[in-house]
């Protein structure tokens, strides 16, 4: 067989191949047939060890690159890429081997940073990232614009604003990527009014924003339950001409749900062309959190009749609406399902609900069996809305619920001067005054004060 037909055979075999054991048995035959040194061949093999079962082949494929006398950073750059962007577990793996390709004498490019960066990102590795900054300055190729965004992502992911807009301020020349990662960084960290103030300056400079700027900013919106910035960002959609895609249309619904602005969220979903379960879970939980628990359960209902598949959200907002509407026997039978037909493990936040639906219809001593046999510990929310329930259900405590929820409680939240005054409160109602006086005299002794209440306006200035 000629030398152009075996490496040709070789490389049907390559790219045919299912399986870490056939590229290792392949790989021996490339050896074998004296082929060890063919850039397309090796290549080959460089970019299935990079895709397939990342952490069992790593150290394999950086022996491959090692062993070849051709190989180029552009190698390395195509390792180092499929790790940072692959599975969470082998983010670490793409810095390991920036290591061991600076280790080899192989020079780092404007490819290699970016994606160093992003497996920064995804294990917020901040002492990681900055070291790898100082190589960007060393070798000169700081003002880069892709190694800026991806540093201004990187910053950001890790909570630290003020750097990434240092290197936002810096920037001679910016993309709509780079006032995205700027405002994504801000939302990312809470700053969402900052975020907002970005755009405008954003506006001022005429840089078209696109389909991510929105979605971004309606979700700053959507947090911070401000309707009119979220309608005033709508108006920016609608002026921009940009066309509400399922991703756009799924952040203007939970923009809408979330400010109460139910009918508006209804509106926009009807008029989707397409919808994914994203879009069918905002408006089912912005239903069911806003009261209108028998149109939730309706749609959540229509959506599984429409083939799709729902997810932690989409129950999350049935079982409130269950809770709502004290439907206790189908807000269990939708809890389990979720879990054993859909494979969903159950968050703190499904267990709270299941809390709601049984301590809103009086079934105190079965939400205290509940809670204590819950496979993760209960936080102090869950055994609040508990201890509420008692207060109206329980007012003299028959069932003795009240008061190992009241030491629970205590327990969890020594501190926290509200659980004190409305355990106190309560003492007082069924004449309990020594309990209440004393749980009053040692907030007085540690100096806890009742929060205030707080009341707040948005006044209305066009942006």
């Amino acid at each position: 067989m000629s030398f152009t037909s075996k490496t040709q055979q070789l490389l049907a075999l390559l790219n045919s191949c299912s399986s870490l054991k056939h590229v290792f048995q392949i790989h021996t035959q490339i050896i074998i047939s004296g082929l060890s040194q063919q850039n397309c061949i090796l290549l080959n093999i460089v970019n299935f060890l990079a895709s397939h079962t990342p952490i069992n082949s790593s150290s394999y494929a950086g022996l491959v690159i090692k062993q070849s006398h051709n190989s180029s950073n552009s190698w390395w750059n195509i390792l180092i890429r499929n790790y940072a962007t692959g599975d969470k577990c082998s983010h670490a793996e793409a810095i390991r081997f920036f290591v061991e390709m600076r280790r080899s004498g192989v020079a780092s490019d404007e490819f290699t940073y970016p994606f160093l960066f992003k497996a920064c990102s995804s294990f917020l590795g901040l002492k990681e990232g900055k070291q790898i900054h100082c190589d960007v300055i060393k070798i000169g190729i700081c003002n880069n614009v892709y190694v800026q965004n991806t540093l201004i992502h990187f910053y950001g992911s890790c909570k630290k604003i003020v750097d990434a807009y240092k290197m936002f301020d810096v920037m001679s020349l910016r993309t709509v990527v780079s006032w995205n990662s700027m405002i994504s960084a801000c939302v990312e960290s809470c700053w969402y009014y900052d975020a907002i103030e970005i755009f405008r300056v954003m506006r001022k400079c005429v840089i078209r924003p696109d389909e991510t700027t929105m979605v971004v900013l309606l979700s700053a919106c959507a947090e911070l339950g401000d309707l009119s910035l979220g309608k005033w960002i709508h108006c920016q959609v609608i002026e921009q001409g940009m066309f509400v895609n399922c991703q756009l249309g799924t952040s203007l619904v939970d923009m809408y749900a979330k400010c109460g602005a139910v009918d508006y969220a209804r509106l926009i979903f009807d008029r989707i062309g397409e919808r994914n379960v994203w879009t069918w879970s905002a408006m089912i939980l912005g239903l069911a959190q806003h009261g209108f628990a028998a149109q939730a359960l309706e749609l959540f209902w229509k959506m599984k009749d429409c083939s799709v598949k729902p997810n932690y959200v989409s129950f999350l907002g049935v079982i409130c609406a269950c809770s709502h509407v004290g439907m206790v026997e189908e807000g269990h039978r939708l809890f389990h399902e979720m879990e054993n037909l859909h494979s969903i493990k159950p968050m703190m936040a499904h267990y709270g609900a299941m809390v709601d639906i049984l301590s809103r219809a009086g079934r105190l001593e079965e939400a205290y069996k509940f809670i204590v046999g819950m496979p993760i510990e209960a936080d102090a929310v869950i055994w609040r809305t508990l201890l509420s329930a008692c207060h109206i259900h329980d007012i003299s405590d028959y069932t003795g619920v009240g008061e190992k929820v009241r030491r629970r409680l205590l327990g969890l939240e020594p501190k926290r001067s509200g659980n004190l005054v409305m355990v106190a409160n309560k003492y007082a109602e069924i004449g309990l005054w020594e309990k209440a006086a004393k749980l009053r005299r040692g907030m007085k002794e540690r100096r806890l004060k009742k929060i205030a209440g707080e009341s707040c306006i948005s006044v209305f200035q066009n942006p």
